[in-house]
């Protein structure tokens, strides 16, 4: 055999696993996707799952946390709260690093152990909001605990302290950071002053610091571009939702009407945002991200819909629709996003009772997940088709994330990678 061809096939499966390694697009590196809105247009997860069924891995994961896991190249990202031996009331905080394709841990660390100084809802741990990543680093924000920034190999790069929270009823913390560019976004509404931090994503530094007029709540920032190529950065509040200039911190535009202590998150394309609530009342806008000013009754509200809109799950924006459900129940509703008139309103979708977790949509496929761990799949279309009904056998709150061939589900003790079985060829 000649030389040359020895080294081809001695070089041929370097190469062809160079090839299948995860490319950038097929990262979910925030709890909202690659696009904010929930979506992963370059991902094919599959469509039937659970039981054993198209399982690729699942690991346990130590402690508590509600956190959606996140996937950055090789590495897949998780938050978690773990009980110390000594006190069950302190709690180890940890980042967890597992190997994309087998789910092997890769390194595991605690960047603070701290016994917290409120309570949380019985159904919300103290590892509630999500981590984000970059090219270079992983952030993960604790809330009263701080917000960590690591290597992707898990080295300690910064960490800030924003003091403690005072929520509401004491019903615990959750809103997850959005890194952007070289800045990390970190939501601080409270019972305190409240707050938009900007800080800088390589050192931890304040850019600026944004003081907002709003109580509790749970919402997580969307950066957008307007026509205009401004970059926006769109918060949910109960006083009013708002647009900030990303570069300054600079309020560009607000419109209130929401309801009280929004979770939801905001999404956006093409220069108009959406934004809606539906705690002890329902209100969902579309906004004209080239508005500017007070927005409330003038032509930068394009439409509004007070209806059956979510509370905790965020919306779903995809192929023009934007997709969700009715408080917490599970019912599902579809509207024009150009519009606001419905594709269907309140549908009742067998499987779905109680949700937490946000939709999701992928490979022309919608992702609904009840709290029971059922996730129902339908066609992201006008019309309202049941594709599969999966369980995954254990409770979810946490949003999935899409991600190359796979679909990544944190339960209540174990974190799930569904991918489609690959059927060898016969030799």
């Amino acid at each position: 055999m000649p030389r040359s061809f020895k080294a081809i096939l001695f070089a041929l499966p370097v190469v062809l696993a160079a090839l299948a390694l995860p490319l950038p697009a097929d990262d979910w590196s925030h709890w909202r996707g690659p696009t904010g809105n929930g979506t992963a247009p370059e991902a094919r997860p599959p469509l039937e799952f659970g039981g054993g069924r198209n399982e690729r891995w699942s690991v346990e994961i130590p402690g508590r946390g509600s956190s959606s896991p996140i996937v950055r190249g090789e590495r897949v990202f998780v938050t978690t709260a773990v009980p110390t031996a000594d006190d069950p009331a302190t709690f180890d905080f940890r980042v967890i690093c597992l190997d994309r394709a087998t789910g092997r841990e890769r390194w595991s660390r605690t960047v603070t152990t701290a016994r917290p100084h409120e309570g949380t809802h019985q159904t919300n741990g103290f590892a509630s909001a999500s981590p984000c990543a970059d090219d270079e680093r992983v952030y993960a924000h604790f809330g009263s605990r701080g917000l960590f920034c690591l290597s992707l190999d898990g080295e300690p790069l910064w960490d800030r302290d924003f003091g403690d929270m005072r929520v509401r009823n004491g019903f615990g913390e959750g809103s997850s950071p959005t890194v952007h560019g070289d800045v990390i976004l970190v939501p601080w509404d409270h019972e305190g002053p409240s707050m938009l931090h900007c800080l800088d994503a390589r050192t931890g530094a304040t850019r600026w610091e944004a003081p907002r007029d709003e109580p509790t709540g749970w919402s997580t920032p969307l950066v957008a571009t307007d026509r205009s190529g401004l970059e926006q950065v769109i918060m949910n509040g109960q006083t009013a939702a708002r647009a900030y200039d990303l570069a300054t911190g600079r309020e560009v535009w607000r419109c209130a009407g929401q309801t009280q202590r929004p979770c939801a998150s905001a999404v956006a394309v093409d220069g108009t945002a959406w934004v809606g609530s539906g705690f002890r009342g329902a209100f969902l806008g579309a906004f004209d991200m080239a508005a500017r000013g007070d927005l409330q009754g003038g032509p930068g509200v394009l439409w509004t819909h007070a209806k059956d809109t979510p509370d905790v799950a965020s919306p779903l924006l995809s192929g023009g629709r934007i997709y969700f459900y009715k408080d917490k129940s599970g019912l599902l509703t579809c509207l024009d996003a150009a519009t606001g008139k419905p594709f269907w309103q309140t549908a009742r979708v067998e499987g779905l009772n109680a949700t937490y977790a946000s939709p999701i949509a992928a490979a022309g496929r919608v992702y609904l997940t009840d709290r029971r761990g059922t996730i129902v799949v339908i066609a992201d279309a006008p019309d309202l088709q049941v594709l599969a009904t999966n369980s995954v056998g254990e409770g979810v709150d946490a949003t999935p994330a899409a991600a190359g061939d796979a679909l990544f589900v944190r339960g209540e003790s174990r974190l799930f990678c569904f991918a489609e079985e690959k059927v060898s060829a016969r030799p």
